[in-house]
């Protein structure tokens, strides 16, 4: 027999431990749900694909020399090209800036300027993309086209996404490194490191893995941006070879072309979405093999 409070207790226990029980198999529930969304996001779009892919014609993506729809040419490489080319410049000029605002943040502000300046990161990070694009396309455009006409190119797109997601780099660049255990720079400091060093070359690649997935994040974002680009980038199908030319990418030409395209010709924008689709799932897998070697290497340590 139990006294009283051994059998209160015994029943709160139980009681805990169905409620973790319960928020367990909720959690595992809405984890499966959204796989599910996954899922039949990747169906649908190869599905709609389908006629062009089922074909056997899904090679002429690659290797069509152009986008010419009428004429049965859906040649989509110059547009795989100028969306690589513009979330690699974005991502080059956002990555550095957006490290230095987390660091700037984490270690070097005073007690009132963080909350500011998160603040207007947070407002930056929300600000929709057709208030960029429409600022790019009344200044920016503008001002690169006094300096090489018409304005509309790469340089400006590459331009409009740093912006876009430097917010994104600088918030999770910051919570990577006010992640990292504050005993680690106590102890370089203590080892008689100074304190730039002990940032630079402690806490920073500490806190590599976060900044890392930061970065992969902000470049699954830009990959997908559409409007802000569309806007900027002047929508002309052709390689980049240079900066100051007009461009479009994937996203830019489902947006201007869905409305009216129909069968191969949709089934070839649903192709260049299934593409973009799969780029963002191998960021997403690299990202999570990060954080598992990370993790591997934590625990060996």
């Amino acid at each position: 027999m139990f006294s009283p409070k051994q059998q209160s207790f015994r029943n709160e226990n139980k009681a805990v431990i169905q409620s973790d029980e319960c928020v367990g198999s909720a959690l595992f529930i809405l984890a499966v749900f959204c796989s599910l969304i996954i899922v039949l996001i990747f169906g649908f779009l190869l599905i709609e694909a389908w006629p062009l892919i089922g074909s056997g014609r899904w090679l002429n993506l690659f290797q069509d020399q152009g986008w010419y729809p009428l004429e049965g040419e859906f040649g989509i490489s110059p547009m795989i090209w100028a969306t690589i080319a513009m979330t690699f410049g974005a991502i080059v000029l956002a990555l550095p800036m957006g490290l230095f605002c987390g660091v700037f943040l984490s270690f070097y502000s005073s007690n009132t300027i963080p909350w500011i300046f998160r603040w207007v990161l947070n407002l930056l990070a929300g600000i929709p993309s057709v208030v960029y694009g429409l600022w790019g396309l009344t200044e920016l455009v503008p001002l690169i086209a006094a300096w090489n006409a018409p304005g509309t190119s790469l340089l400006a797109g590459i331009f409009i996404l740093t912006l876009m997601i430097l917010p994104t780099v600088a918030l999770t660049s910051t919570a990577a490194l006010s992640a990292v255990d504050p005993h680690l720079l106590s102890g370089a400091l203590a080892l008689g490191f100074r304190h730039n060093s002990c940032i630079f070359y402690v806490v920073v690649p500490a806190a590599k893995t976060g900044i890392i997935n930061g970065a992969l994040l902000a470049t699954a974002r830009a990959l997908g941006e559409t409007m802000a680009v569309l806007m900027v980038a002047g929508n002309v199908v052709q390689n980049p070879t240079g900066l100051l030319e007009p461009v479009r990418t994937l996203t830019g030409n489902i947006a201007l072309e869905m409305a009216y395209a129909m069968d191969e010709h949709r089934a070839g924008l649903f192709a260049s979405g299934l593409l973009l689709t799969v780029l963002v799932l191998v960021f997403s897998l690299v990202s999570s093999k990060s954080q598992f070697v990370q993790g591997g290497e934590i625990s060996h340590g």
